[in-house]
């Protein structure tokens, strides 16, 4: 059964904007801390943002002042806002459990191409 849904992804030019969304099915408390991953084709899944339960989000070097997580719990959403796209950002960016214990299957992920 899916359990999370991504969406917002597309073709935007380098230095350009999008958000992504990822819909929890159920409680989205349940799959926190819950992550943004990104995996371009041959390549490993990465980790690049996570919403803990607490705290602060937590980004990847890579991302970091770039990507920003956000959620509405009355909504069951975590966003992923990313800002000064870079052609290597271009990847599949799934949302899933950082803690193996609630981490659901995969889904489709959502596809973010950035142009040069």
């Amino acid at each position: 059964q899916v359990q999370l849904v991504e969406s917002g992804g597309g073709l935007v030019q380098a230095g350009g904007s999008v958000r992504l969304s990822c819909v929890v099915s159920g409680n989205i408390f349940s799959f926190l801390p819950l992550g943004w991953y990104r995996q371009a084709p041959g390549m490993e899944r990465e980790l690049v943002a996570t919403l803990p339960q607490t705290g602060s989000s937590i980004y990847a070097d890579s991302v970091k002042g770039r990507f920003t997580i956000s959620r509405d719990y009355a909504k069951n959403t975590m966003y992923l806002q990313m800002n000064n796209l870079k052609p290597d950002d271009t990847a599949v960016y799934y949302c899933n459990s950082v803690m193996l214990s609630r981490r659901a299957a995969w889904g489709q992920g959502t596809q973010v191409t950035v142009s040069s």
